[in-house]
């Protein structure tokens, strides 16, 4: 089995998506649903919010499925 990995990116973070990780735990549409809805396609709106926001959010993700890439400084 492929393993699937998707990258939203708001020109600053990128947000990495792993599903088959994802335990649907949800703490990231509760936390931060201006870029997290499951409702929408894609579910991940990563211009949504600022960097750091996103960053915050991000790892609070229980299952490890989301995880974001900074460029190098």
């Amino acid at each position: 089995m492929k393993e699937i990995t998707k990258k939203y990116s708001n020109g600053e973070v990128t947000i990495v998506w792993k599903p088959s990780l994802c335990i649907h735990s949800a703490i990231c549409f509760k936390g931060l649903p201006a870029v997290f809805d499951p409702r929408k396609r894609p579910w991940i709106e990563a211009e949504n919010a600022g960097t750091k926001e996103i960053v915050e959010q991000v790892k609070k993700c229980p299952s490890g499925a989301l995880s974001y890439i900074l460029p190098s400084q």
